[in-house]
């Protein structure tokens, strides 16, 4: 049985949440960001959610709510490093990483019709 620790899209969203975090241990804008967090978060957390529901529709489902969250994530990480809480190294790294992950799961969909 395939769980969702072996897959490759979940560990590369949680490693970016990881990164997420760390890098935004200093942000004084609170609400910003905890918003970014939690949408980085929610990637790893409703693929791993959605895999171990008992149906395809729910786990296509999502998958989707993961997709949505990672186009959240990379209007987040635009706004942080606008406002310079977010080194632009920092941002192009984690945005280009956030565009993977968003084409992972597109693909993962797809596969799923």
């Amino acid at each position: 049985m395939e769980t969702f620790e072996k897959l490759e899209v979940w560990r590369r969203s949680k490693d970016l949440a990881v990164q997420l975090c760390r890098s935004l241990k200093g942000c004084r804008d609170y609400a910003l960001r905890e918003q970014a967090q939690r949408a980085a978060v929610s990637i790893p957390s409703n693929i791993a959610e959605g895999m171990e529901r008992n149906t395809k529709p729910e786990y296509r489902n999502f998958l989707g709510v993961a997709k949505g969250s990672a186009g959240e994530l990379r209007t987040q990480l635009s706004i942080l490093a606008e406002l310079g809480y977010l080194p632009l190294e920092n941002f192009h790294t984690m945005h280009e990483e956030a565009q993977r992950i968003s084409k992972m799961l597109h693909g993962l969909i797809r596969s799923m019709r």
